[in-house]
């Protein structure tokens, strides 16, 4: 209290100029610091799982060792070198050199505890998708969990063939075109609404809005929020978009309208009005034309057909779900589509 005081009233610049500087400087110090320490440990795991790995592979003679090296190896590191060696994370380490044998493959931007959660991949593709994506999103360990619980790699895999699969987890999600922001289904478990019960647009739109970190988690890069219930005003009447955004990398508007429960033809119409206008009005002479998405709890594939048909629009009809998906059911789906392409 005495310290916060002493600095709001001193009036001297030089004196405020002077904290700053000795702030400044010893919090990017801790940060270097975080930086330094992180990459030690990872490269200790990875060494630590090299070390394993190659005391394995001497074949007969240390054959007895069998399963109980790891358990051995927990009791012994952990009485001589404290806490951390555990079977489970032992196991890891020796996953993680499995996985990157090259140590230049391993990125230090992402921490042990990332590597721990992109460990758990059964598929390489799955894994390296994951990895990518981390780097460039920067995304936190516990983003990084949500997503590989939302089964994001499998949802956008199933929308392409087996090299768009393939390019997807060598170069992670590229957003080039309006196509590639669409997921079916996007999911929005953290909304906290159950699957069953009554609720109304307006709910779901309120729970999206307050939970916008995670609702652009799930819409992906790029996504900047502008606004909610977007007012339209069209000669006597006055229109309302549930959520309007504006997308960074694409350089235009998307807007997202919710609907309870299966999209009806009648919403698609609505939708290209809210484009149209957005073209005439809103939009800058720098912006490319407007996104329309709109997102319900079902959809008629055939009927939406007939209902897009000859609209020069871009404007989209997608699911969404109030659970998370099962992975194991989608990656079967995945697979299959991969078996397809083979044969």
């Amino acid at each position: 209290m005495g310290i916060e005081t002493t600095i709001v009233q001193y009036k001297d610049p030089a004196y405020g100029e002077l904290v700053n500087h000795i702030t400044d400087l010893w919090t990017e110090a801790k940060a270097d610091a975080i930086t330094v320490v992180n990459a030690r440990l990872l490269d200790a795991n990875w060494r630590t799982g090299q070390y394993i790995v190659e005391f394995e592979q001497k074949g007969q003679t240390r054959a007895e060792y069998g399963k109980q090296l790891l358990v051995n190896l927990s009791k012994d590191l952990t009485i001589r070198c404290g806490r951390g060696f555990s079977r489970s994370n032992l196991t890891y380490m020796r996953k993680l050199y499995l996985a990157f044998p090259k140590s230049e493959t391993l990125s230090h931007k992402l921490t042990w505890s990332h590597y721990f959660e992109l460990l758990k991949c059964d598929d390489p593709l799955e894994m390296k998708f994951y990895f990518t994506e981390s780097i460039r999103q920067g995304w936190k360990v516990r983003e990084l969990k949500r997503q590989i619980k939302s089964a994001l790699f499998q949802r956008l895999a199933l929308s392409t063939d087996k090299k768009g699969v393939l390019a997807l987890a060598n170069e992670g999600h590229q957003v080039l075109t309006p196509q590639d922001i669409i997921r079916d289904p996007f999911v929005l478990e953290f909304a906290g609404l159950p699957q069953k019960k009554q609720y109304k647009e307006g709910e779901l739109e309120s729970a999206l809005k307050a939970n916008m970190e995670k609702f652009l988690l799930e819409l992906g890069r790029g996504f900047a929020f502008v606004g909610r219930q977007f007012v339209m005003q069209i000669g006597s009447r006055r229109l309302k978009v549930d959520l309007v955004f504006y997308h960074c990398i694409l350089k235009c508007y998307v807007l997202i309208d919710l609907k309870r429960g299966e999209i009806k033809h009648g919403d698609i119409g609505q939708m290209n009005l809210y484009l149209n206008y957005f073209k005439t009005e809103i939009c800058q002479n720098d912006d490319n034309p407007p996104i329309g998405i709109v997102l319900g709890a079902k959809k008629d594939e055939l009927l939406l057909e007939y209902a897009l048909e000859g609209i020069t629009n871009q404007l989209f009809a997608a699911r969404y779900q109030l659970y998370l998906p099962k992975r194991e059911e989608l990656q079967a789906q995945l697979d299959k589509v991969l078996d397809e392409y083979s044969n």
